[in-house]
């Protein structure tokens, strides 16, 4: 299959596809999906407006035409989505793609860890913002307890899903006194924790930059209690900045979007559950791709579609936000098209 390897008007190619499964979450992550909003009344996509997974499954076979290399599975939480080990099967069979993640609360692991495995998943992402259960029940807005989300990640660990990283959205006098304990948890473990700065992702998680802790003041703290040193990245685009414990037992990473925004690296095309492609994790609007599906649009349509939204990209929110913050504009919610 011949690759077009289009590149954006910042000149970033494309090489992440993350797709958005389902609007619905098990959790009311009081960042993302706050309980007083997303409340028992709340109406989410009815299941005729989720694509199919034959339609993202065309999307993504469409999309490594463009340059396409790595497909993440998000949410909403998307194990909540039926028979998500058949879509993580129809994809592991695009020969293009070298690498499927997934990013997932954890709460349901344990028991699809195997047949996720099985399907062809190489990794997961956990998102685990505390150890702590009276910090985690608060943060969640369900009150669930850290047990089931623990056994999940050891099982996962078990049938080989790895590297496996801890994602934890750190919150200035809400979870920061726990960090140190998660990543002790983590050392012993052999998974690999990362801290996130809390961002304004949409428009309904009250973000205040009061709140943030930035990475630097993150990585200090680690290193008072566990020496680190900075490593290399994996590969251009790659957002977490890594930090090698001086002892030998792993390593964590920050992601700094609002301290250190790197969207001059980014590569990432989002497509949503209901299949709009989104250019940015902070876009105002996506581009509807279900419409022209359904109304047969060809292959060859389609990848025009797809290769005119990147290569008239240009967006670069981050590097921004400080003269966008107080303007009030409406952004697409980070539930909707994952992290």
């Amino acid at each position: 299959m011949k690759t077009i390897n289009p590149v954006d008007q910042l000149n970033r190619p494309l090489r992440d596809l993350r797709i958005s499964v389902t609007d619905r979450c098990n959790f009311r992550c009081t960042y993302c999906m706050p309980a007083e909003i997303f409340g028992e009344r709340y109406e989410f996509l009815p299941k005729e407006k989720l694509l199919s997974f034959e339609e993202i499954y065309r999307i993504a076979k469409i999309s490594v035409q463009i340059g396409v290399k790595k497909i993440r599975i998000t949410g909403g939480e998307p194990l909540v989505r039926q028979d998500i080990p058949d879509l993580i099967e129809m994809l592991s069979e695009i020969d293009e793609i070298d690498d499927i993640a997934m990013t997932t609360n954890a709460y349901l692991l344990e028991k699809f860890a195997q047949d996720l495995k099985s399907a062809g998943l190489n990794r997961i992402t956990v998102s685990l913002d505390s150890l702590d259960d009276d910090v985690f029940q608060k943060m969640n807005g369900r009150g669930f307890d850290t047990s089931k989300v623990k056994n999940g990640i050891l099982e996962a660990k078990k049938v080989g899903l790895s590297p496996i990283k801890i994602n934890a959205v750190v919150q200035k006098n809400v979870n920061d006194h726990t960090i140190l304990d998660l990543i002790d948890w983590c050392r012993e473990n052999k998974l690999i924790p990362r801290f996130i700065e809390y961002m304004d992702v949409g428009n309904l998680n009250q973000w205040n930059l009061s709140e943030v802790i930035f990475s630097k003041q993150l990585v200090e703290m680690v290193n008072e209690i566990f020496p680190v040193e900075p490593v290399d990245s994996s590969y251009p685009g790659e957002v977490a900045k890594k930090y090698r414990f001086l002892d030998g037992k792993g390593e964590f990473g920050v992601i700094s979007s609002v301290s250190q925004p790197f969207c001059g690296d980014c590569t990432r095309l989002r497509l949503s559950p209901e299949g709009e492609i989104f250019t940015c994790l902070f876009a105002q609007k996506g581009l509807d791709l279900r419409s022209p599906i359904r109304s047969n649009a060809s292959d060859d349509d389609l990848l025009k579609i797809i290769q005119n939204r990147w290569q008239t990209r240009n967006d670069n929110y981050s590097e921004q936000r400080s003269s966008l913050t107080n303007k009030n504009i409406k952004k697409v919610e980070m539930y909707h098209i994952g992290g």
